[in-house]
């Protein structure tokens, strides 16, 4: 796309399905370079992933040649895919359906980098729940509690 010049920079946060805990410190990093890698065949570029045992945030500079969903689609199955595939859990992974998608200024993106970074730390002192609730508050998204966050069955 030549004369074409974009700054777009988003962050997408996605859950296992029912919010389980299923991803392990065992494989974790492996399954982030495995996303890291479907991402990068579309041609973004990956800031920062990282995540909690029952969700994923990733940052990424994001190139205007795919949508989002056709995107989020692709990243789900093809990571779902792998990880049924090595046999990391007890039956069928899934991920929930759904995910919520951010974008910042460039400005904006050293302390979103910091703040996934800091996962861990950061839900020490809140769930899951109440984070992705704040952002999308955050970001002036108007949202049906009926289908925010899949109860935990």
């Amino acid at each position: 796309m030549a004369n074409t010049y974009t700054q777009i920079h988003i962050q997408v946060i996605f859950a296992v399905q029912n919010r389980q805990s299923l991803i392990k410190p065992q494989w974790k990093d492996e399954l982030y370079k495995y996303i890291t890698g479907i991402v990068q065949s579309y041609n973004h570029k990956v800031l920062q992933i990282n995540g909690m045992p029952d969700h994923i945030h990733i940052l990424f500079g994001m190139r205007p040649t795919q949508s989002i969903s056709d995107l989020m689609k692709k990243l789900k199955q093809d990571s779902s895919k792998w990880i049924n595939n090595r046999g990391f859990v007890n039956g069928k992974f899934s991920w929930q359906e759904g995910y919520g998608a951010f974008s910042y200024s460039r400005s904006h993106v050293p302390k979103v980098i910091k703040y996934i970074a800091n996962q861990e730390e950061h839900h020490k002192s809140k769930t899951f729940g109440e984070e992705y609730l704040e952002i999308l508050k955050e970001s002036g998204i108007d949202y049906d509690e009926r289908y925010i966050l899949k109860s935990i069955t």
